[in-house]
């Protein structure tokens, strides 16, 4: 939760009332609270410290948009954008990818055009949260707020962008050292260094380059080499079914033909469920980032990449590095993209007494896994039976977190198909990645049985494999 604010409070507490009291309206909050007020009748106070909803979006750079479909991002109940295909760009072929200002809005619209007018759902922004059920707003009143059901922590994996805080390296006076919330104010510059390899650090390279920067003026600092994601195999609709289903039992069979890690990671790359900017570089790092095939042309025109580990010091004429340095150019301009935009975070059980803490119960799918455990609390009793189904898997940070984050995944999504009202739910919710890989709900019990039973013997032999690849993979790198 929210660290307790100090300072003098401005006459007695207020009291409120409610059934959830939800600290945080980022993306995680408003999908819980969408989903409790659509599946119950339950109330809900909302407090949070921006000035509207959307949590980390509020803050972000003008250029950022989803790295996924829009179609799978949001709250349940509301679609984001019209799900149409990009017809230039980038991206063109595949799903739109909403830009900053439009999730923005969506979120504004969600709370001002559908919870408020519930009467259900109050919301405090520009507050903060204090604990114990006390939040004060940005005029000093405080407020107490007796919870009947619980509190539910929306801030656990607040995610971190590069303007919420300092360059974590140390930067020579006069040296110009930005967050990319900047760059669009500055002029042409002889060479633009980005700092990161992560999701911001391909948004920079990328909005360099569509504004026609030669990328020979560009300079990458890469501490590690990613693993990405092909975004062409994570599209929704009819059209891209087929290639959806592909796709994913493809990955299915690498996993289960795979001899060693390296081996899968080799096998993922040939069925083309992952990619990786330089061919020759063997990359050690898996954030869950997707790049369409048109992109990854666009970064690989960089070929100023810096591979020397993270910045220690940016200097006059030296950047100081993990293993080494390298010349630096005074007239330079440094882009900071080293914000962990989404934190390892350790795992805790979501449903514990009194209080619920916001995770993702499938990998690198905080909105939906939101919704879901919004369902859960309604559609079944009792905290142990809930969290079961709720098992958290944290983000990823390096390769063989991508084995860890899949077995787990399958993990949850074979425990799910337990259950025919949960598989139900699943196959109808907007925000469900694998809505499309469900097997039919047929009217027949027993065909449907049948077809689940298939489905989960494949499940089962992947999350089989992927022990035994795990297990494998310490001893293989210390050989290396």
């Amino acid at each position: 939760m929210t660290e307790p604010a100090h300072g003098l409070a401005h006459g007695p507490a207020k009291s409120l009332e409610t059934d959830y009291l939800v600290a945080g309206a980022g993306a995680m909050g408003m999908a819980f609270t969408d989903t409790v007020v659509t599946e119950s009748e339950a109330h809900v106070v909302i407090v949070d410290r921006a000035c509207q909803p959307g949590g980390h979006w509020t803050t972000a750079y003008p250029f950022v948009r989803l790295h996924q479909p829009s179609a799978y991002y949001g709250v349940n109940s509301r679609a984001l954008g019209h799900n149409t295909i990009d017809r230039v760009g980038w991206n063109q072929g595949l799903n739109e990818l909403a830009p900053v200002g439009e999730v923005c809005a969506y979120f504004d619209a969600v709370m001002q055009q559908q919870f408020l007018p519930t009467q259900r759902v109050s919301y405090f922004p520009m507050s903060e949260y204090l604990g114990d059920g006390r939040f004060r707003t940005l005029a000093g009143a405080e407020y107490h707020v007796t919870v009947k059901k619980r509190v539910v922590d929306a801030t656990y994996l607040r995610a971190i962008v590069p303007s919420m805080r300092p360059a974590p390296y140390s930067v020579a006076p006069g040296t110009d050292c930005i967050a990319p919330n900047e760059l669009p104010k500055f002029t042409t510059r002889d060479r633009y260094v980005i700092v990161g390899a992560g999701k911001t650090g391909i948004d920079v390279c990328l909005w360099l380059l569509r504004h026609d920067v030669s990328p020979d003026k560009l300079t990458w600092i890469m501490p590690r080499d990613s693993w990405l994601i092909d975004r062409a195999t994570l599209q929704p609709g009819p059209t891209f079914i087929d290639q959806f289903r592909s796709s994913y039992g493809a990955t299915l069979e690498a996993i289960g033909e795979a001899s060693s890690a390296e081996d899968l990671f080799e096998r993922l790359e040939s069925a083309g469920t992952l990619l990786r900017l330089d061919p020759s570089v063997r990359p050690r790092m898996y954030r869950c980032s997707t790049v369409s095939h048109r992109e990854l042309e666009q970064l690989r025109r960089v070929r100023d990449i810096v591979r020397k580990g993270h910045v220690h010091s940016i200097e006059p004429t030296t950047i100081v590095l993990d293993d080494g340095s390298i010349p630096a150019l005074p007239s330079a301009l440094y882009i900071d993209c080293t914000a962990d935009g989404a934190p390892q975070r350790e795992a805790k059980p979501v449903f514990d007494g009194d209080a619920i803490t916001l995770q993702a119960v499938r990998g690198c799918q905080q909105v939906f896994s939101a919704a879901f455990i919004a369902h859960v609390e309604f559609a079944y009793d009792g905290d142990q039976l809930k969290n079961d189904l709720c098992m958290p898997i944290p983000h990823p940070d390096c390769d063989s977190d991508w084995m860890r984050l899949t077995q787990s995944d399958l993990r949850n999504f074979h425990r799910w198909l337990d259950d025919p009202e949960l598989t139900d739910w699943l196959s109808s919710a907007r925000l469900n990645l694998l809505s499309d890989l469900l097997p039919p709900l047929s009217h027949k019990p027993r065909v449907r049985a049948r077809v689940v039973s298939m489905f989960q013997k494949r499940l089962n032999t992947a999350i089989a494999q992927l022990e035994t690849l795990r297990s494998a993979a310490p001893a293989a790198a210390e050989q290396r």
